[in-house]
């Protein structure tokens, strides 16, 4: 696997066990929860080891990178789910893609946004420690 540069990280806690967070997660990010290869267009599986960590890769134009969800287990009935992403944009055009999409905040925006419809597709659990 490829290393590629850091960007951040977002996380957010939910009152459910690993497996039903997966469960939530893969419905969220997949097109078919129940195959976890049906992944957003611009990405493709990297891994997915159930219920702990699902790793996507994408690569175009004017950048490579990595969105990688990690699933901690904290305890009775606790989950934490940590997006990644890893990055690189090379040259200039890759330094204006960059700009227009960290350097704006809609990557934040995005990514938050769907740890919130991870939150959500947990049946019956509000979404706890943040």
């Amino acid at each position: 696997m490829e290393r590629l540069p850091y960007i951040d990280e977002h996380a957010r806690s939910f009152d459910a066990d690993p497996a039903r967070v997966w469960r939530a997660l893969l419905t969220v990010v997949c097109r078919d929860p129940d195959d976890p290869a049906t992944v957003p267009r611009g990405f493709r599986l990297d891994e997915a080891d159930a219920p702990r960590r699902l790793a996507l890769r994408g690569r175009h134009w004017f950048s490579r990178y990595a969105l990688i969800f990690e699933l901690d287990d904290l305890g009775p009935d606790g989950t934490r789910v940590r997006a990644q992403t890893w990055a690189e944009f090379p040259g200039v055009r890759g330094a204006v893609y960059r700009a227009l999409v960290i350097g704006s905040g809609g990557h934040r925006i995005v990514v938050r946004e769907m740890l919130r419809r991870i939150g959500a597709a947990v049946p019956g659990v509000p979404a706890g420690r943040v």
